[in-house]
């Protein structure tokens, strides 16, 4: 079978977690078969992370009660039940816990992304603002506080927090602003720092993350977590960090603001808050969170999307290559080094053969220089696919996709980007500059304006990010 075949039947393709909703435009011009190849396994991936098929088979409402993985929670008579998240995969984890429970649920609460949300019969769902918090974001928080102060001993919480939440659920320590903490994220998001890095300075001006509010939950009580990863190792206190132990201290945070030269950048509150290192303003530990009987089930690990795809491609008859699931670093770099893999692979047959699927996860990132002007708009998934255009330019064969799993990357409409030979040659032609664009970190518009921006909406799952490069074989 050759690339330019076309796609398999519905059933013998995973089915699609999200519809690209301009596949007509992205397969307008370039390869359009190969580009329509690339969307087909790029949609298998994120159906392979949707949280609502995985939390309907890992939580089952039995006789003896709720089961949630291997463990059986007991329902009796008189045992409350509240339900409580935040974040891009959270909703549909509740709808299944609404469904399932239905009037069993005492009181719930979950956050959605806005323009996400839909409402649910005994679950309240309001939507906050991403990848800046807002006063709706606090207002989450607090809603959300209130609710779990009715929590007794023996009461069962089933929190989903997922990724996302850090700007949809966020509440500032006394002696900080709401202002303080969104130019906090406004500066971190910019500054090149992984999310781990992010994290650890964002759960140390919180009062609600970092295990936070499970801390102030009674003892006997019992805090069941349902998530879903999007950091690289599955680290729980980076992806449910409101309801989990947390591994990082006021001394990671302040190396943060060392690392990456924050100090003079952010709001000067949240510096001095974080030097002061108050022992009573510390995240909860393991310790500290012994009174409560706390478990988490992962349903879907970061891995999942760029995994899906492989599974799709391998039957479809395409050879996959999974290098790596934990890149970081810069976007535009890690183009520039698969792209060089899969000229190998068409060129030489090396290190594998075409058809052939290169996959890369993790979490890239773009780092905005103080010449990055103000309105320039685009994300790490669109930076990948221009500087891909630029390493294929009149090169056939070759298609690139990268995109954020949620549907927006960076602060922008679009889910990233998808490139191919034709592509820079396209541009050009449309009178735009892809280098110039690159160097001032202003690259939706190009990708916009000429059908390469990837248009899903909200996709209702959030793991890692998911760089495709689909290689055909070389006609003989």
């Amino acid at each position: 079978m050759t690339l330019a075949d076309p796609a398999p039947a519905a059933a013998q393709m995973p089915e699609a977690g999200a519809r690209f909703l301009n596949r007509t435009e992205l397969c307008a011009s370039g390869e359009g078969a190969l580009r329509g190849r690339l969307l087909d396994l790029a949609e298998a991936g994120l159906a392979a992370a949707d949280p609502g098929r995985a939390a309907g088979a890992a939580v089952a409402l039995e006789p003896g009660g709720l089961r949630i993985g291997a463990r059986l929670h007991p329902l009796p008579e008189g045992r409350r039940v509240f339900v409580v998240g935040a974040g891009k995969a959270s909703l549909p984890i509740a709808a299944v816990l609404d469904r399932l429970l239905g009037a069993r649920i005492t009181a719930g609460l979950v956050a959605a992304k806005r323009g996400g949300a839909a409402p649910l019969r005994h679950i309240r769902v309001i939507e906050a603002d991403h990848p800046i918090p807002s006063a709706a974001s606090l207002a989450a928080a607090r809603q959300t506080r209130a609710l779990l102060a009715q929590v007794r001993p023996g009461d069962l919480v089933l929190a989903c927090f997922t990724g996302g939440s850090s700007a949809l659920f966020c509440d500032p320590v006394p002696g900080l602003s709401l202002e303080d903490l969104a130019g906090t994220s406004r500066v971190l998001l910019g500054c090149g720092a992984g999310i781990v890095e992010i994290n650890a300075v964002r759960k140390h001006v919180s009062t609600v993350k970092g295990g936070r509010l499970a801390r102030s939950l009674p003892a006997g009580a019992t805090l069941a977590n349902l998530t879903v990863s999007d950091v690289i190792g599955d680290r729980l206190d980076c992806i449910t960090c409101p309801t989990v132990p947390d591994g990082s201290r006021f001394a990671d945070a302040a190396a943060v603001l060392d690392r990456y030269g924050l100090r003079g950048r952010l709001p000067p509150a949240v510096v001095a808050h974080v030097d002061r290192a108050d022992p009573a303003e510390e995240t909860a530990t393991a310790a500290e969170l012994a009174h409560l009987d706390l478990s988490t089930e992962l349903i879907v690990t970061a891995d999942a999307a760029c995994l899906g795809a492989a599974d799709a491609a391998r039957a479809a008859g395409i050879a996959p290559l999974v290098l790596s699931t934990a890149f970081e670093g810069e976007s535009a770099a890690l183009a520039r080094m698969l792209i060089a893999v899969a000229r190998e692979v068409r060129d030489h047959g090396r290190p594998a053969t075409a058809p052939c699927l290169l996959i890369a996860g993790g979490e890239t990132t773009v780092l905005l220089g103080p010449d990055t002007p103000a309105g320039a708009a685009g994300g790490p998934g669109q930076e990948f696919a221009l500087q891909a255009a630029l390493e294929l330019d009149g090169r056939p064969g070759i298609a690139v996709l990268a995109m954020d799993t949620d549907g927006t990357d960076g602060p922008t409409a679009f889910a990233g980007g998808l490139a191919d030979g034709a592509t820079a040659a396209l541009l050009r032609a449309a009178g735009h500059s892809p280098e110039a664009a690159l160097a001032r970190h202003d690259v939706t518009p190009l990708l916009e304006a000429s059908g390469h921006a990837l248009l899903t909406g909200h996709t209702g799952t959030n793991v890692n990010d998911l760089k495709l490069v689909l290689i055909a074989p070389t006609e003989s």
